[in-house]
């Protein structure tokens, strides 16, 4: 993922709610637009459809983040990500391999890597060509049950050595960030703490976190 605000020192990677139909399209404009540049990318991330009704539902939000220049990810699925063109595909430790995503979804593909709290796995898969990793979950989530829990310090060590990107994902919100983004998360992945109110003033909320820290 590219940094279009250098001056950001950490950005947000949306994930999806699992419901994005309705009036979810306008919600989703209305958070990328609360602070330009601070959301590079958004996971879209739905259960147990088709992909036909996958493709119906991806299209409007596909297009609000190409207009934004926001990284559209698909979550888990290789195929839904090679049939929507999208800009790439997050992968848990179960959705195959980072070398399975580049054949498929090409070279400029970004491709991301639950890590949970493994520096092992994380360093495979940095190994193996992911754009990026992803550790956590930091806290209890009610988007997404992990019985993962790393420390900041994890992402501390990662970003002193490493230079791919790391993403901090679970139970992330304006109130407990803090300590994430000073151990040097490039990206806070945020589900629940945006989509569970206020989209604008979450959005808001964090970016205040990020410039004071």
């Amino acid at each position: 993922m590219t940094d279009p605000n250098a001056e950001l020192s950490t950005q947000l990677y949306l994930i999806s709610p699992l419901d994005v139909s309705g009036e979810f399209p306008q919600r989703l404009e209305r958070a990328l637009d609360a602070v330009p540049g601070l959301v590079t990318a958004f996971q879209f991330r739905v259960k147990d459809i088709d992909q036909h009704e996958a493709a119906r539902l991806a299209e409007p939000l596909q297009e609000i983040c190409a207009a934004r220049e926001v990284a559209f990810i698909v979550n888990d699925s290789i195929p839904l990500a090679k049939r929507l063109g999208a800009d790439g595909v997050h992968l848990g430790q179960k959705d195959g391999t980072v070398e399975e995503a580049r054949e498929e979804l090409g070279r400029g593909a970004q491709i991301g890597v639950t890590c949970h709290a493994s520096r092992h796995l994380a360093l495979e898969a940095g190994e193996a060509g992911a754009d990026y990793v992803a550790f956590g979950a930091f806290f209890p989530s009610t988007t997404k049950q992990s019985e993962h829990r790393p420390e900041p310090e994890l992402v501390e060590w990662w970003t002193g050595l490493i230079e791919i990107p790391c993403v901090a994902i679970g139970g992330i919100t304006p109130e407990n960030c803090r300590p994430l983004i000073e151990a040097g998360a490039d990206f806070l992945a945020v589900s629940g703490a945006v989509w569970n109110g206020d989209e604008v003033a979450s959005v808001k909320a964090f970016a205040e976190q990020i410039a004071a820290s």
